[in-house]
């Protein structure tokens, strides 16, 4: 970034007293508008405000960054040239400063500078200011670099800064983390402290959370990942992902903790709200969806979690629990690991979490397995590992495979983890570590390995080139802005199922007198913000979108009934207690209104207390009064449809037999309201498909998709037997026919590779197909509705060296129609969507039949065929 002198047009002159400190701002509109760096000529200190700022605010604000001396940081560095930075302030251009030196050249150069310090200091995570564990002073304490920084451990420098004033945690309403303008000056200025301050100047990775949108307070708020999932409309994901990128590096963030590629199993777990879904294929092709547009010219990193088994502890517990996962070798081949290999090797990933738990007695994040022999040697990662918050400090307190800290770093660091990330000081890894590079118990070039690893993600997102957001008014500009808006209400419309429709129950007239909207859920838009993404912004509730729909002509009669939870919730789930007179009295309130009413919508479902991080649950039924709220509305004799809110499956099965119209809505983001308003009166027709089985109680569990033949059979008496509603369903307002099915070719050959696939210690010679299987089918739209329908291809191979699956989802797509119009879809079937993993757990195809289904659900298929592939000669 070239050394900029400002020109001042016209000043505004404040005096402003802060403490025993008198500061003057000479403040310029147009040089505050066009200021992208320090300037280097004039003693003056700049923050990026508005020219309508009162002094009084001023006045409130920090003073800024000081080096050691107590001067103005930076002022005098004349570091910045033409195209280059002279980052280890020499005077002249080093490889590692000249950004048309190719990486690998820049990377050695910048290491044989590094001393320990500085290496070992690019191993561990900052959390954001104010971010502690509970009851002890958080590692970071400043929004702002002060004169302590430069006594703190990373005066020699950090890997990352984690969830810095993102809006979450004590300083959540701070200035910087609210005012864009001010928050992206101030990751500037801490950015600049590592680049001027410190002495080779390796600029800090800015990592924050993304699960719904940015982890931000007013970023651009989308559907739950689960709610993604249910829209299968790969292009609508990777829009998802652009926007998410683009806000974060426009606010300073390069690193973003997205997606989550775990493939969730039991409905019970907390975290399946915080997944795809239930499927590794669709897990896979989501993800790499969703990674691939994040890191689009590397403007960040794609750091995908949580490597790995980590869905499937044991009783789906979490919090403490996250150990002892309950699946096979072939399960964890089949299920767990795709998603993650498909993200590696397609989109590039450049992070990965380690997760906290361990499989068959070794934990993932001291696991040199996990982390070396099948990451990178095998899937062929080249970013960095980051832990799990207190995945390092779990190898001697909770699984007591280490003596102590400093073993449990020793084993992190030579299983293959770069950065250690948890709520304390990063000195709790960093000081250890060098106790170890000294002693000798971990070598130089493990250390190199670790932090080269570190640096490459660095050089690759151009942040020893372009170390600061240029633009702060885009910024402004493009966080939530209503284009990004509009593709979040298309998310949230998208990921609508419609699971029942008895006699037409919907969509509703829109021409009724009234309408009862009622429930836990229907005017409460606390769903909408989220720890893993935006915090701050206001939703459109269901009420708010049904008034919004209907206007002043329709009278709206709101009762909330009942709260999502009792007081005694969950010890009530085995315990049950009668109604209080107050809960009575409530759902007395919500019978009225229905009363009252031409037909009654009752928005029941989740809080945030009984879904997400550290909240498995024991049973899969509403919790709370809220089957005896819908059950007193229903008892009015006036017509019921029921929303549903919420982070996972539930056993609705009352609701099921009684209730004509049931929408599924998943966690639908800030444009929620709008879309189930849509969707209610028919200006939207539903698409969505389920990713994710609901059973019809706890006691069936595990029930999900894909399973192995006979696994999930239904024949005992002594058991309710069948789903609720199976993988893949999903209604329409409209109907569809399927046609004209054509495989080819019907028989393929299998070559042998001169590549060898490495495994773990095994090898195995890679077979291929001397040609792909191409599908072909017609859809067309019979009803009189347009509308989308999402194809789903299913593959059983019919003899196997071992036991398959019944159906394995080989390709979907999702296709918008007009009524009476048709389209062909094809899909492609390669080597890796026929393989399996034998017994000698190898990844080959199987000469043999293959059975292909096509349908509108795993349970609805509508056109069959076979081909066959044939040993080569």
């Amino acid at each position: 970034m070239p050394n900029r002198a400002l020109k001042l047009y016209s000043v505004a002159h404040f005096t402003v007293v802060t403490g025993n400190e008198h500061r003057i701002l000479l403040i310029d509109p147009d040089a505050v508008n066009n200021y992208s760096g320090r300037n280097q000529s004039m003693k003056i200190n700049f923050a990026i405000v508005s020219t309508l700022l009162s002094a009084v605010t001023l006045a409130l604000s920090p003073p800024p960054p000081v080096n050691a001396d107590g001067d103005p940081a930076g002022q005098n560095k004349e570091i910045y040239h033409q195209g280059w930075i002279d980052l280890n302030k020499n005077g002249r251009m080093d490889i590692y400063e000249d950004p048309k030196a190719p990486i690998d050249k820049r990377l050695d150069d910048l290491l044989r500078q590094m001393n320990l310090d500085e290496k070992t200091c690019q191993t561990a995570t900052v959390y954001g200011v104010g971010r502690g564990r509970s009851g002890a002073e958080p590692p970071l304490k400043d929004e702002l670099p002060t004169a302590e920084w430069k006594h703190r451990l990373w005066k020699d420098g950090i890997a990352n800064i984690d969830e810095h004033l993102n809006g979450i945690g004590p300083n959540g309403k701070s200035v910087y983390a609210t005012d864009i303008r001010k928050h992206v000056w101030a990751m500037n200025e801490v950015q600049r402290f590592f680049i001027e301050e410190t002495r080779l100047g390796i600029p800090v990775d800015f990592t924050n959370e993304g699960l719904r949108g940015l982890a931000f307070s007013t970023a651009t708020s989308f559907p739950s990942e689960l709610g993604q999932g249910h829209t299968w409309d790969k292009e609508l994901i990777s829009e998802i992902g652009r926007i998410t990128a683009d806000e974060a590096r426009s606010l300073g963030y390069t690193n973003v903790y997205a997606p989550t590629l775990d493939v969730s199993r039991d409905q019970r777990w907390g975290r399946i709200e915080d997944t795809y879904g239930e499927d590794p294929y669709l897990a896979s092709r989501l993800g790499v969806e969703m990674a691939r547009a994040m890191q689009k010219d590397y403007q960040i990193a794609s750091t995908a979690k949580h490597f790995a088994i980590y869905s499937i502890a044991k009783g789906a517990r979490e919090g403490q629990a996250r150990t002892d996962p309950q699946a096979t070798l072939h399960e964890v081949e089949n299920i767990f690991l795709p998603s993650f290999k498909a993200a590696i090797k397609e989109a590039g990933i450049l992070g990965v979490m380690s997760s906290y738990n361990d499989y068959d007695g070794t934990p993932v994040t001291g696991s040199h397995y996990w982390l070396t022999e099948r990451l990178r040697n095998e899937f062929g990662f080249r970013g960095y590992v980051v832990s799990d918050s207190a995945a390092v400090e779990y190898l001697y307190n909770k699984h007591g495979v280490a003596t102590d800290m400093k073993d449990a770093v020793r084993q992190s660091i030579e299983a293959g983890l770069n950065v250690k990330t948890n709520f304390t000081p990063p000195d709790d890894f960093v000081l250890p570590l060098r106790e170890l590079v000294k002693e000798g118990k971990v070598s130089m070039k493990t250390l190199d390995d670790r932090v080269r690893d570190v640096l490459r993600v660095k050089f690759i997102l151009g942040l020893f080139d372009h170390p600061y957001v240029e633009d702060a008014a885009r910024a402004e500009k493009i966080v939530n802005s209503p284009e990004h808006q509009q593709v979040a209400l298309r998310a949230a419309r998208e990921s609508i199922v419609l699971l029942r429709n008895d006699r037409h129950a919907l969509p509703l007239n829109k021409d009724i007198r009234s309408i009862a909207v009622i429930g836990p859920n229907a005017d409460d838009d606390n769903l909408t913000r989220y720890r893993y993404g935006p915090n701050a912004v206001k939703g459109i509730t269901v009420l708010q979108g049904i008034r919004n729909k209907l206007g002043e002509r329709v009278k709206v009669n709101y009762a909330k009934g009942c709260d999502v939870t009792d007081e005694h919730w969950p010890q009530t789930e085995v315990l049950p207690e009668p109604l209080t007179d107050k809960e009575r009295d409530e759902i007395a309130k919500a019978v009225e209104a229905a009363k009252k009413s031409d037909v009654a919508v009752v928005v029941l479902g989740d809080s945030p207390n009984t879904v997400g991080e550290t909240a498995s649950r024991t049973s899969l039924d509403l919790p709370g009064r809220q089957l005896d709220l819908v059950q007193a509305v229903y008892a009015t004799g006036k017509p019921v449809i029921v929303v549903l809110l919420n982070g996972r499956p539930m056993s609705i099965n009352w609701i099921d037999k009684y209730v004509p119209g049931i929408i599924e809505g998943w966690f639908p983001g800030a444009q929620g309201g709008t879309a189930i308003a849509d969707v209610l009166f028919g200006d939207y027709n539903p698409g969505g498909k389920l990713t994710v089985t609901f059973p019809k109680t706890v006691g069936q569990i595990p029930y999900n998709f894909p399973t192995k033949p006979g696994a999930q059979w239904e024949g005992e008496k002594t058991r309710v037997n069948g789903a609720l509603y199976f993988f893949g369903h999903g209604l329409s307002y409209t109907t569809f026919a399927y046609s004209n099915l054509k495989i080819s070719p019907q028989t393929s050959s299998m070559v042998s590779s001169m590549n060898v696939n490495r495994r773990g210690s095994s090898l195995a010679v890679r077979e291929g197909l001397n040609a792909k299987i191409t599908v072909t089918l017609d859809v067309t739209n019979t009803g009189t509705r347009e509308g989308d329908e999402v194809v789903q291809l299913y593959t059983h191979e019919l003899v196997t060296s071992v036991t398959t699956y019944e159906k394995n989802l080989r390709g979907f797509e999702r296709v918008h129609l007009s009524p009476g119009e048709t389209k062909t879809v094809s899909f492609t079937l390669s080597r890796d969507d026929l393989a399996l993993w034998d017994r000698q757990m190898h990844f080959v195809v199987e000469p043999g039949k293959f059975k292909v289904m096509i349908g509108s659900g795993s349970e609805d298929i509508r056109l069959t065929g076979q081909f066959e592939i044939q040993r080569g000669n």
